[in-house]
C-alpha cells in the first residue's frame, strides 16, 4: 500500500482541532500510532475518539508547546515506548495587526508558541531520532514568503518556522532526519468560522466568500488537503525530499497580482 505508516509512530502538536485533527486521523487511517499534544485536551480526546473508532490508535498528552520542560518529559516518555519516526508541528496561534499596534505582549505570545513551541518539539524530539532517523514536518505559512497586511507577529513567527525548517534539514541529513514544511493560505477550519462569526457578525457569508476569492483558484483549501500533503511528505514515498517548503495555497504566492 503507498504512503504506508504501518508500525511508525508520529507525534502532532495542536492535533486536537483543525488540520491537525485532520493530520492525525489521515496518519492513523494509514497505520501510524498517534501521539497528539494539545494545550486543550477535550478536543484531542475527541480526535482520538474518532481514531480509535475508525480502527487507529491514538495517545492523548496535555502539554503546552511553549514550555520546553513540559515538552521534554512528554517526549521523552514517549521516546520509552518505541521510536519516534515522525514528529508534526502544527500547534499555532493567530494575530492581527501591524508593528505599530501589536503590543509587546502579543509579540511575545505569537513567538511563545509558533516559535519557541517549534523549536521546544524539535530540541526535544532530535535526540532520540538521531538514532533511526525520521521526518520533521513543520507548519509555515504564505505568511513565510509573501507580505500580508496586518498581520506581522504572525508573519514573523511563520518566517521563522521556514528558516527553522532548511536548518534542521541541513544539520541533520547525516542522521537520516528528513525535516521539510508547508505554507498553506487560507484553509477553512473552524477557527475561521469563529473569526467570522466574531468580527463580522451578520455578514458571515458576504466575508466567507471574499476571504475565499483571494486565493486565485477561487476558494479555501480544506484540512484533508493538508493532511492528505503531509501523509506524502511524511512516507517513505517522500524519501527523496528534504529542506523544502511546500505552497498549498491554491495560487496564492505565484499568481496573486
Amino acid at each position: 500500500m503507498k504512503f504506508s505508516l504501518k508500525n511508525k509512530t508520529a507525534i502532532v502538536t495542536g492535533g486536537g482541532s483543525g488540520i491537525g485533527k485532520a493530520i492525525s486521523k489521515t496518519l492513523a487511517e494509514q497505520g501510524a500510532h498517534i501521539h497528539i499534544l494539545e494545550l486543550h485536551i477535550d478536543n484531542a480526546n475527541i480526535t482520538k475518539s474518532e481514531i480509535e473508532a475508525n480502527g487507529g490508535s491514538a495517545d492523548v498528552h496535555q502539554c503546552n508547546v511553549a514550555n520546553q520542560l513540559e515538552v521534554v518529559e512528554v517526549i521523552n516518555a514517549i521516546s520509552e515506548k518505541g521510536i519516534i519516526n515522525i514528529l508534526i508541528n502544527n500547534a499555532g496561534i493567530a494575530h492581527i495587526g501591524n508593528v505599530e499596534n501589536t503590543p509587546e505582549a502579543d509579540l511575545d505570545r505569537v513567538y511563545s508558541v509558533n516559535v519557541k513551541g517549534v523549536y521546544n518539539c524539535i530540541f526535544a524530539a532530535i535526540p532520540h531520532m538521531k538514532k533511526n532517523g525520521g521526518v520533521i514536518l513543520n507548519m509555515a505559512s504564505i505568511a513565510s514568503s509573501v507580505g500580508l497586511s496586518d498581520r506581522f507577529a504572525y508573519s514573523m513567527s511563520k518566517g521563522a518556522a521556514l528558516t527553522m525548517t532548511y536548518s534542521v534539514a541541513k544539520d541533520y541529513l547525516a542522521y537520516g532526519i528528513r525535516c521539510n514544511c508547508m505554507s498553506p493560505a487560507r484553509i477553512h477550519t473552524p477557527f475561521v468560522d469563529g473569526f467570522l462569526k466574531n468580527n463580522y457578525p451578520g455578514k458571515e457569508e458576504e466575508m466567507f466568500e471574499k476571504l475565499s476569492k483571494t486565493q486565485p483558484i477561487g476558494r479555501m483549501g480544506l484540512p484533508q488537503e493538508v493532511a492528505d500533503l503531509a501523509l506524502y511528505l511524511c512516507s517513505d514515498e517522500a524519501s527523496f525530499i528534504t529542506g523544502t517548503d511546500f505552497p498549498i495555497d491554491g495560487g496564492f504566492i505565484k499568481l496573486n497580482g
